[in-house]
């Protein structure tokens, strides 16, 4: 059996190059405000994996996604081990765009800080008088650059985005942003949608997206995980506060508590009950068990 190394480790996933194509490994690591924690979240990175493959299958009308496969079975002999079963995806390799597509369905967390302050998201307007969780009128989409490993992302404007995809693409920069934007919003809502009969509210993610060797703009990296989105129990819902969610929240808002007491390292019911939540959010939008 040929040893494989990955050629890139993010804060969760390594990635290993195959030549004509990719194999996506999501780790049981969690990172919180862009730091990786100590501890290890047992079945997390199956929950991510599983959850991507999820979404692409129910959204490959839209637009095309860089999965191949999530079958170990069907990858080279070296991911055929038990650490690589349920949590790695063999991918299409993409160039992929620098930018974040953010989408908020609803105004919480940094959107909800901004709008307090001057009643603006990421230069939107929004609308005078709204609360904590509310929902908006239409989704709004709120870019960012990509930031390095330890680096924080930036927001920017459409407009930047424009700007950004013009200096590398030229004029197809325009339509790139375009697309964007479009595939963003669009994916957003038949998800969001999807997820509300499920018992489950979609309150914002983000998507990225890269180029094929035609120039199509494909769905890539991670989608509508718990890493990279907010799921609320639609049951109970209220604005006018914080909601409890199927994501990592929890972890994050016992960090926030807990401020210089916890060198980056969950107390182990609370890794254990941020697991639980990750696969009960699993398991009601999939119909599934893991």
């Amino acid at each position: 059996m040929t040893e494989l190394k990955p050629i890139k480790e993010g804060k969760v996933r390594e990635i290993y190059d195959l030549g004509d194509s990719l194999v996506i490994v999501a780790t049981d690591r969690i990172s919180c405000y862009d730091v990786i924690l100590k501890n290890v979240i047992s079945k997390k990175g199956t929950v991510l994996t599983q959850m991507s493959k999820f979404w692409f299958n129910m959204t490959k009308d839209i637009l095309p996604n860089h999965m191949i496969t999530t079958d170990v079975n069907e990858m080279p002999e070296f991911f055929r081990q038990p650490k690589f079963t349920g949590n790695s995806m063999q991918c299409k390799k993409l160039e992929m765009l620098p930018i974040e597509c953010i989408v908020r369905g609803y105004i919480t967390g940094s959107g909800w800080a901004s709008y307090q302050d001057n009643g603006t998201v990421c230069g939107i307007k929004l609308p005078e008088g709204l609360k904590e969780s509310d929902k908006l009128p239409e989704p709004i989409y709120t870019p960012s650059t990509k930031a390095d490993l330890g680096d924080h992302d930036e927001n920017i404007s459409y407009e930047k985005s424009v700007e950004i995809l013009k200096d590398i693409y030229g004029d197809k920069g325009e339509e790139y942003a375009a697309k964007l934007r479009d595939y963003t919003i669009a994916l957003y809502k038949k998800c969001a949608d999807y997820a509300l009969t499920k018992g489950i509210i979609i309150a914002d993610t983000k998507f990225e997206f890269g180029l094929d060797e035609d120039g199509n703009v494909v769905l890539g990296d991670e989608m509508l995980t718990p890493d990279s989105s907010r799921f609320w129990p639609a049951d109970g819902y209220e604005a006018g506060h914080s909601q409890p969610s199927f994501d990592k929240q929890f972890a994050r808002d016992w960090l926030t508590e807990n401020k210089g007491k916890h060198d980056w390292e969950l107390p182990e019911d609370v890794a254990q009950k941020t697991i639980d939540i990750y696969l009960e959010g699993y398991e009601k939008l999939t119909g599934e068990k893991l």
